[in-house]
């Protein structure tokens, strides 16, 4: 039996996002950005390993957003 889901969420810098996310997608994985989405899809035969796949994703989203939403907050060069 195949199970597969779609993952989509927005955020104000979704090519860094899916940039940072990418390197630790496993081959049933796969993510992209359009626009201000990320859109991943995961696979596989086996729910437990599904559902592990998809905790450790969520895990990995946030920190990613995190990071990537932290130089858009750095205040700006105050001039000499």
């Amino acid at each position: 039996m195949q199970i597969a889901g779609m993952i989509a969420t927005v955020h104000r810098d979704a090519d860094c996002v899916a940039g940072a996310l990418a390197p630790d997608n496993l081959n049933s994985m796969t993510t992209t950005a359009s626009g201000d989405r990320v859109t991943t899809i995961i696979a596989g035969t086996q729910v437990r390993s599904v559902i592990a796949s998809v905790d450790d994703y969520l895990m990995m989203l946030a920190i990613a957003d995190d990071t990537c939403s932290f130089g858009s907050h750095q205040r700006p060069k105050r001039s000499a």
